[in-house]
């Protein structure tokens, strides 16, 4: 998915990307890059690298090899007062929202901002209200995570992250444990914040529904390589038997013939256990 324009403009650039955790290589040789405005999702069963390399683009781990640039930081050499900075530009969306249940959602959303300066409290309310309803939970201010379904501190969720204005959005599993009905709404309003708003995102999801209907851009990781990288489309066109058994939702065939002989071996056993033949 390499740009053919000028790279510099680029929002996330990773060029061949090695990580090892131990003799463990998570990730492989991995070449990408989001542009300004664009959503790319990433894809790929469990254990592929997915969230590795979400923890790439934060900070929370260093390349084995190879270069991370976000929003023009080598994010792999800061230091931790400029992570602390970086940071900040960044909006973090978490599995299950993350939120504070001893606060309530407007105390949870204006945290970020009280730890960061002195701000002037009218100016957080206005701030928590206006984000509030960019998620559509206008009335959800006063009340506590607890009280809140699923999808609902989702939203909330998003809407801490959008707390800073960030130039970078990033999601990790944003419809893990909703129901389809509910995951459709907060795709639905995904897209809609990227029209309104235009931040660019990383998207980490096994939701093939989610991942084709906000990418402009996608990823797939089989064994911590690019199996495939494009545009929607481009995905589904993909040569490559792995990518289509993944977005068509197919396991590898069972071994039958082996379960057969193991099953055979068994009976046999039984028959002519104490009976020799």
């Amino acid at each position: 998915m390499t740009s053919t324009g000028d790279r510099s403009e680029s929002v996330i650039q990773i060029r061949d990307l090695h990580f090892s955790y131990g003799e463990h290589e998570v990730l492989s040789g991995i070449d990408l890059d989001v542009r300004p405005h664009e959503v790319l999702t990433v894809m790929g069963p469990s254990g592929c690298g997915k969230t590795t390399l979400l923890r790439l683009l934060v900070g929370l781990e260093t390349p084995t090899r190879g270069s991370v640039r976000v929003l023009g930081h080598q994010v792999g050499t800061l230091d931790e007062d400029e992570l602390h900075v970086f940071r900040q530009r960044l909006g973090m969306c978490f599995q299950f929202g993350a939120l504070l249940n001893s606060l309530t959602i407007a105390d949870n959303l204006a945290l970020p901002l009280r730890e960061q300066g002195d701000y002037p409290e009218d100016l957080l309310a206005l701030a928590v209200r206006s984000k509030l309803a960019l998620v559509g939970l206008d009335d959800a201010a006063p009340r506590f995570p607890s009280e809140l379904s699923g999808g609902m501190r989702k939203r909330a969720g998003l809407a801490r992250a959008l707390m800073s204005d960030p130039e970078l959005l990033l999601f990790d599993e944003p419809t893990l444990g909703l129901d389809p009905v509910t995951a459709a709404g907060l795709d639905r309003t995904i897209l809609d914040l990227r029209e309104r708003l235009g931040t660019a995102a990383v998207i980490v999801t096994h939701d093939l529904a989610t991942a084709f209907a906000l990418a402009d851009q996608m990823v797939v990781l089989l064994g911590g390589k690019a199996a495939a990288t494009g545009s929607p489309e481009e995905i589904r066109q993909s040569s490559d038997p792995r990518v289509q058994a993944f977005i068509q939702r197919r396991a590898a065939a069972p071994q039958r013939a082996n379960s057969r002989a193991v099953l055979e071996k068994f009976f046999v056993e039984e028959e002519t256990d104490g009976h020799p033949a």
